[in-house]
């Protein structure tokens, strides 16, 4: 594909899945800039908790295939956690077993069932990429620039206006996307976190409420112990609810008391983009331009993002003649 002036690819947003969609394209030799509205430490992706898990995200045959190429480019970062903040760490995915999984969990390593002695209950003990999203989010905007692409604080009010500066366009907008496309089956599901220093856990823990908006899970990052969380969809708000923090910590207690008096470091609230599943396909726009979205990946972006971004760059190549 042709550029216009100096620039081939315009990637509308700068979250985990327009920089990791950024990062593929500029390694094939394209000349790309990312549009991002905010830093990419204020994204929804700076706050999510990081744990790989393709959870509440459809369409699931091809999630399992994006999720299972991404699996393996962390497996690989992993090599080097200072600077990718990707770490390979064990935990329980509680109320979890392995015939309610797809047929992707066959081909992750060493997911089994969990012991009584690692899980009250049903549950998976597993081995997998825990990752510290303002790290990775740096790391990726760094091996961006490496690569020549860049990235600008920028909002696009039309994907026409991309359109305009760039033959070809990666929608990767995510909850902006609902006035963006216009997509109006764009909706927020809000997750509220909790940081407190960490008392000592070096495992993960994630139990699911199916009945209910709750979820209960910790995961140990750097400096930190995250607690969750929250799923409650259609919820615009951005505020720390109080009352949600204390619950948070309660259910966490209940199967780690010590979490119980751990100091409280801060608060985090953001707003998934979920969708009834992703789009991800290419929308010719004529006279040589093309543009190609990518959004609606709920709460599970980071899982998704390398296949993602692969099937992007593909889709965003010329349709060979028939």
């Amino acid at each position: 594909m042709g550029g216009t002036g100096s620039t081939d690819v315009i990637v509308v947003g700068g979250g985990v899945i327009g920089l990791t969609t950024a990062v593929e394209l500029a390694e094939r030799g394209r000349r790309v800039r990312v549009w991002a509205r905010e830093a990419a430490e204020h994204t929804t992706s700076a706050v999510a908790g990081g744990l790989w898990w393709p959870y509440r995200i459809e369409p699931e045959v091809q999630v399992g295939d994006w999720s299972l190429q991404s699996l393996a480019v962390y497996e690989k970062l992993a090599a080097d956690p200072e600077r990718t903040g990707v770490r390979m760490v064990d935990g329980v995915h509680a109320e979890t077993s392995l015939d309610g999984l797809g047929p992707w969990a066959a081909r992750v390593s060493g997911l089994r069932a969990a012991t009584a002695a690692e899980c009250q209950g049903p549950g998976l003990w597993a081995r997998l990429p825990l990752i510290d999203m303002p790290a990775h989010l740096a790391w990726l905007r760094g091996r961006l620039r490496a690569a020549g692409g860049a990235v600008e604080q920028r909002t696009a009010h039309s994907l026409d206006e991309a359109l305009g500066e760039a033959p070809g366009v990666v929608n990767c907008s995510g909850l902006g996307a609902r006035g963006l496309v216009p997509d109006d089956t764009v909706r927020p599901v809000r997750g509220q976190l909790v940081l407190v220093e960490n008392p000592g856990l070096r495992t993960w823990f994630t139990a699911a409420d199916p009945a209910s908006s709750a979820t209960t899970y910790f995961l140990p990052q750097p400096g930190r112990l995250v607690l969750g969380g929250t799923a409650d969809d259609g919820d615009w708000s951005l505020e720390p609810d109080p009352a949600v923090a204390r619950a948070i910590v309660e259910r966490c207690a209940r199967i780690r008391p010590e979490i119980a008096s751990a100091r409280v470091l801060g608060h985090r609230v953001g707003l998934r983009p979920a969708r009834p599943s992703v789009r991800l396909e290419r929308e010719p726009r004529g006279a040589g331009r093309t543009l190609v979205h990518n959004y609606g990946h709920g709460g599970a972006g980071v899982t998704v993002a390398w296949g993602c971004a692969r099937t992007a760059a593909h889709l965003l190549e010329p349709p060979r003649p028939s």
